[in-house]
């Protein structure tokens, strides 16, 4: 009978939405099962076949777990704040919330298309105040928490003020931007302004000066993975190095215990490997170096703020070595020493600096520059003066933004050495020279010093560190290259951050007022004084009084305030949705504690590696503060995460002759000074190569006028397999394919490409194959145009094709190899169909089986067998081991090594009885001629190997 996918998808789309078949129960006596995808951002282009690989391989293990009596929570939802949408409103004036409404419903119509069991009834969507209102209280509870030490764990920020006004200062052991000292006296007498202040120095969300991400065009501050070679990713504008006053998040506080919850936890390797680099562990000791001011009088006779400075090294036994010192451009102690002749070029430095992002300037490992800041450092244990410099290899934001220069035993520092034609002390024995070849800590020893002289590299650091404490010059310490979160953008399509600004210190909203809306603005840019876009709102101030928004004009400072006009980044919703699809719709909390007991953590979560660290640390701090406050119970949100691999494109090129716009054929453009342009392959002839010449010139109007250099009379194009993109032109619709070989096709195909983790190439021919097979499936169960299944009793051969197909996709599940699986169905089928077994009690297992891969088919199956219920909630069949035992083995019969003949015989037969029965064999007599075997071997139920 004619397989009509288009008409059988289309109806089971339709009755599974109409009868709600993939809501989720909220019933607590099943067992559960929550499977998550990365949250989606609905771009205006729409999905591209390399989205769905991810979401299909959820999906079928969603499936899978509902056949196995699991409560399964598989919820789907938008990430729908984003720059993207702010852009598009800024070119257009059309309100981001349009723009993202029409992405989320062409997202929607594009997924239900492809047939995912998702429970759409708890759709969640960041953008919606419903949701934000969440995540501004979320915002709330981390600006009045702060991270006690003593108990490892953030705690109200009540009991900090309780310890305050008894103890002062003393004996507080917290996370905080720096150390303050205080009686409880002082404390008690100090004005409300004064103590709002110190409590920012401790709150985990908080608000200070930052060095940050600058995109003047944009008007915004860029996260590090919205920069790339020093421009923004999203219009390449220019960026650069700005501080300002941002709100920061305290992951910092988190470091040791989001490095040690990762032994926790069943992620990729790689993953883990990434974001324990970003936390950067790494153990040594605090040490100040004295500051030499050569002209006191330069500094106006006055006493210099600052009279060491205090770096953090992973190897403290070098100091010897140390012969210079490095700040970074953006160390507040560089204006303080610079000398006036030294000022310009230092300056000039800095301007530079500002244009280079953190990544890049970490990246950069071989280019090294620095200027002179005129001044001199003491080393503590040589008393040798060190010159002192500023270079951008020195990072702010770790350490303390100095480092102690030792040349001949780190790379840079050697190269800035050379450069500067500074001293290269060396400090240790290696085979060969150091600066030749990297220093072994392990092995060396060090010989600089009588007391350190032949120890090993622990001894000496310990000895050294000892020392250090004694001279009261430092201490032993352990450091965290991680940095807080910057936790504002100067943007308007985001989360407004729910603070008001009384005597200039930030102040929650109260709960009851939230969520605070996002305001209507006139335009999307900032304002003409540089305030962000929020600043062009005139109903956004806080009458304190009366407890609402109020229009701007009103604010007077004394009941009436200004809002903070910031936003929040884009991870803010991201950081924490999976909690709110336990209970998407409670308006009284984020959700109801018995529901976050019992859903817990996401049991498989899939999604891009592009998220390591940003989204996936951000989501592990916020989840272990909340379980701290007492709201969830769990440390760690995902504990299975499994990073798919791309879906690649095949590209298309042409290339054009420099200053021309003459396109030559690919096989002649080697004769030609060519620049090699993307061009869309739709525009290529079928499934060729060659390029559609007419197509082409209409395509973009500067091709208009297009001249074509052909070979043979025709251009081909060059390809190249590459990221599918939209910005490569070679991106394949989904909707196309599911047109014409349907979804469940799709299905397949994505999954039959190889391994989830790997990526694979995309080659629209291939679909045949599997559409081929369905069609195989579907004819299983007809005779002709008849749908004809009997209900006689299965052979022994039958059942074997079954229960060996049963045990092989249950492994291939639960190891996640889906492709193999698509594999042993086509197997299958082929083998129930060489036997023409068309028996109920093999067809509707197998229906039941193949389910989870392709949904639509095997519905309109199980309805056809005479099922009135969906096929979803099927208990996947149990595998039988007693229909794979063999009767019979063929036994290969090998004589000299050579394979002569084979044998059948009784699968519950001896070793001895096998042997027994192949010397008895008339071919094995032949053989032998009268000689008795030297040498008979029986592998048993495999082979046997004859000497003779």
């Amino acid at each position: 009978m004619f397989y009509d996918h288009q008409q059988i998808e289309k109806k089971w789309q339709k009755y599974w939405e109409e009868n709600q078949t993939y809501k989720t129960s909220d019933n607590t006596d099943k067992p559960k099962f929550y499977v998550l995808d990365m949250f989606p951002y609905p771009s205006g282009a729409g999905l591209h076949v390399g989205h769905p690989l991810g979401y299909i391989a959820s999906d079928i293990y969603a499936r899978y777990k509902r056949h196995q009596g699991f409560n399964v929570l598989h919820p789907v939802g938008y990430d729908s704040f984003g720059l993207p949408a702010e852009q598009y409103a800024i070119q257009t004036g059309q309100h981001p919330a349009i723009t993202t409404e029409q992405n989320i419903t062409r997202y929607e119509e594009q997924l239900r298309k492809i047939g995912f069991s998702f429970d759409w009834s708890r759709e969640v969507r960041t953008s919606d105040a419903s949701y934000y209102k969440w995540t501004q209280w979320i915002f709330i509870q981390l600006f009045h928490s702060w991270y006690n030490k003593n108990t490892d764990k953030a705690e109200p920020i009540e009991t900090l003020i309780q310890h305050f006004a008894e103890k002062g200062s003393e004996g507080v052991n917290a996370n905080q931007n720096e150390e303050l000292n205080f009686t409880a006296e002082e404390w008690n007498n100090a004005s409300e302004i004064d103590k709002e202040d110190i409590l920012l120095n401790y709150r985990l969300s908080y608000r200070a000066e930052t060095t940050v991400n600058w995109c003047p065009a944009l008007g915004t501050v860029l996260a590090n993975d919205e920069v790339k070679d020093g421009k923004s990713e999203r219009g390449g504008y220019p960026v650069f190095q700005k501080k300002m006053m941002q709100w920061s998040m305290r992951i910092s506080a988190y470091s040791e215990r989001l490095l040690q919850g990762l032994k926790t936890l069943d992620w990729p390797q790689p993953l883990k490997d990434a974001q324990e680099y970003w936390i950067g562990k790494s153990q040594g000791a605090q040490v100040k170096f004295e500051i030499e001011y050569q002209k006191p009088e330069d500094k106006n006779g006055e006493s210099a703020p600052e009279s060491h400075i205090e770096v953090f090294t992973t190897r403290p036994d070098t100091i010897f070595g140390a012969t210079f010192m490095v700040l970074a451009p953006e160390n507040p102690l560089v204006e303080t020493i610079t000398t006036e002749a030294q000022k310009a070029e230092v300056d000039h430095y800095i301007e530079e600096t500002s244009k280079k992002t953190e990544r890049d300037r970490m990246a950069d490992v071989k280019n090294v520059s620095g200027a002179f800041t005129g001044t001199y450092a003491i080393n503590p244990f040589s008393n040798e003066r060190m010159p002192i410099y500023i270079s951008d290899y020195v990072l702010m934001g770790y350490g303390t933004g100095a480092v102690m220069a030792v040349p001949a035993h780190d790379e840079r520092d050697h190269r800035f050495a050379k450069k500067f034609n500074l001293e290269i002390k060396k400090v240790v024995e290696t085979e060969e020279d150091v600066q030749e070849k990297s220093f072994d800590s392990k092995t060396s020893t060090c010989v600089n010093s009588d007391f350190l002289n032949g120890l090993s590299y622990e001894e000496a650091k310990t000895l050294i560190i000892d020392a250090v404490e004694k001279k009261a010059i430092g201490h032993g310490t352990t450091n965290y290259r991680q940095r807080d979160a910057i936790f504002s953008r100067q943007r308007y399509w985001g989360e407004p951050v729910p603070i008001y600004y009384k005597d200039g210190m930030p102040y929650t909203l109260p709960n009851a007022a939230l969520p605070l809306e996002l305001p209507e603005v006139e335009k999307y840019l900032p304002t003409e004084d540089g305030d962000p876009p929020l600043g062009n709102a005139k109903t956004f101030a806080w009458d304190e009084e009366n407890q609402k928004v109020v229009a701007t004009d009103l604010i007077d400072d004394k009941t009436i305030f200004p809002l903070e006009l910031s936003t929040m980044p884009g991870w803010a919703g991201s950081s924490w949705y999976f909690l709110r699809y336990m209970n998407p719709h409670n308006d009284k909390v984020f959700a109801k504690k018995e529901l976050v007991d019992y859903w817990g953590q996401v049991d498989l979560y899939i999604g891009g590696s592009e998220h390591a660290t940003g989204h996936l640390l951000y989501s592990r701090f916020w989840n272990m503060f909340m379980k701290d406050r007492g709201y969830i119970n769990q440390e760690e949100p995902f504990q299975k995460l499994i990073n798919q691999g791309m879906i690649l494109g095949m590209s298309a090129f042409v290339y054009r002759i420099d200053g021309t716009n003459t396109y030559v054929s690919k096989n002649l453009a080697h004769e030609y000074q060519t620049q090699k342009i993307h061009v869309d392959v739709s525009l290529l002839k079928g499934t060729s190569d060659e390029l559609d010449t007419e197509a082409f010139k209409s395509w973009r109007p500067d091709y208009a006028a297009a001249e074509f250099i052909l070979e043979d009379g025709k251009y081909i194009t060059d390809r190249e397999v590459e990221k599918m993109s939209k910005s490569k032109y070679n991106v394949v619709n989904p909707d196309d394919i599911c047109n014409e070989y349907g979804a469940d096709g799709l299905r397949l195909y994505e999954m039959f490409l190889g391994p989830l983790e790997q990526s694979k190439p995309w080659n629209t021919q291939g679909l045949s194959g599997v559409y081929g097979f369905l069609k195989k499936f579907w004819n299983l169960y007809f005779n002709g145009d008849v749908f004809e299944v009997s209900d006689k009793e299965p052979t022994k051969a039958e059942y074997k094709v079954l229960h060996t197909l049963i045990k092989k996709v249950v492994f291939d599940i639960e190891n996640f190899s889906f492709n193999t699986s698509v594999s042993s169905f086509m197997i299958a089928v082929n083998e129930l169909q060489k036997i023409r077994c068309n028996k109920r009690n093999i067809l509707e297992p197998l229906a039941v089986i193949i389910s989870p891969y392709a949904p639509h088919i095997c519905e309109e199956l199980w309805s056809q067998l005479g099922h009135t219920t969906s096929i979803e909630f099927e208990a996947f069949p149990a595998l039988n081991e007693d229909y794979l035992v063999e009767d019979e083995i063929e036994y290969p019969v090998s004589v000299n090594g050579k394979m002569k003949f084979k044998i059948s015989l009784s699968a519950q037969l001896s070793a001895k009885e096998v042997e027994d029965s192949v010397i008895a064999d008339e071919k094995m007599q032949q053989i032998l001629e009268g000689k008795t075997p030297k040498k008979i071997i029986v592998v048993h139920h495999r082979i046997v190997n004859i000497v003779i």
